[in-house]
C-alpha cells in the first residue's frame, strides 16, 4: 500500500467526519447502562457510513446512484429524529417522567445510521471526484481506511461518552442535547444544500 494515500485517505476522512465525534459521544451517552447499546452504535455507525460509500463510489464509477439535487433533502433524516427525540423529552418533562427512560434501550442501529447517512450527505459530494479520479486500486485503499477510521471514531465517540466530566454532562444534559444536536444538523444541512429555496 502507498503510504501517501493512506495518509490522503485518513486526513480526507478527518476533515469530512470531524462533527460525527460530537454526535457519536451522545449516542454513547445515551446508550449507557442500556444492554447491546455500543453494538447498536457501531452497527448503526457502520451501516450508515457503508451507505455514503457505496452512494460515492457509484456515483463515482459512472452510476447515478444519488441525484446531487437529493443530498440537501438528507437533512430531513437527522431533523425528523431530532423534533421526535424532542417531542418525547418534552412529553416525559410533562409526565416527570425519567428522561432516561425515554431512550428506551438506547439508539437504535437504524436511527444512528439514518444520522450517520444524513450528516455526511454531503461527504458524498467531495468523495465522488476522489474516487472517480483515483481509479479502483487507490480507491480501494481509501475504502479500507476509512472503514478502520469509523472504529476509531466509535472509539473516541464512547472514551468523550465515559469521561467523568463529560459522562456527567451528556447524563443530566444529553436527553436535550441530542434533539437540539439533530435538529440543528438537520437544519444546516437544508441551509447549506438550498433545500427549500433556503
Amino acid at each position: 500500500m502507498n503510504l501517501g494515500i493512506i495518509g490522503q485517505a485518513t486526513g480526507l476522512f478527518a476533515v469530512t467526519n470531524v462533527d460525527d465525534i460530537l454526535i457519536l459521544a451522545l449516542f454513547f451517552a445515551q446508550g449507557i447502562g442500556h444492554y447491546g447499546a455500543a453494538t447498536r452504535i457501531v452497527s448503526g455507525q457502520y451501516l450508515g457510513f457503508l451507505g455514503i460509500l457505496v452512494a460515492a463510489l457509484a456515483a463515482g464509477f459512472g452510476a447515478t446512484f444519488l441525484p446531487e439535487w437529493i443530498i440537501p433533502y438528507l437533512g430531513l433524516l437527522p431533523l425528523a429524529l431530532g423534533l421526535r427525540a424532542a417531542w418525547q423529552v418534552w412529553r416525559n418533562h410533562r409526565s416527570d417522567a425519567d428522561p432516561v427512560e425515554e431512550t428506551r434501550g438506547g439508539p437504535k442501529i437504524l436511527e444512528v445510521a439514518a444520522v450517520t447517512f444524513a450528516n455526511g450527505g454531503d461527504n458524498i459530494g467531495v468523495y465522488v471526484p476522489v474516487f472517480a479520479t483515483a481509479g479502483i486500486g487507490p480507491t480501494s485503499v481509501y475504502v479500507v481506511v476509512f472503514l478502520a477510521l469509523v472504529a476509531v471514531w466509535c472509539m473516541a465517540g464512547r472514551f468523550f461518552a465515559t469521561r467523568p466530566i463529560v459522562a456527567m454532562a451528556l447524563s443530566r444534559w444529553g436527553h436535550i442535547l441530542v434533539p437540539l444536536v439533530l435538529i440543528g444538523i438537520g437544519a444546516l444541512i437544508l441551509v447549506e444544500g438550498g433545500a427549500f429555496g433556503l
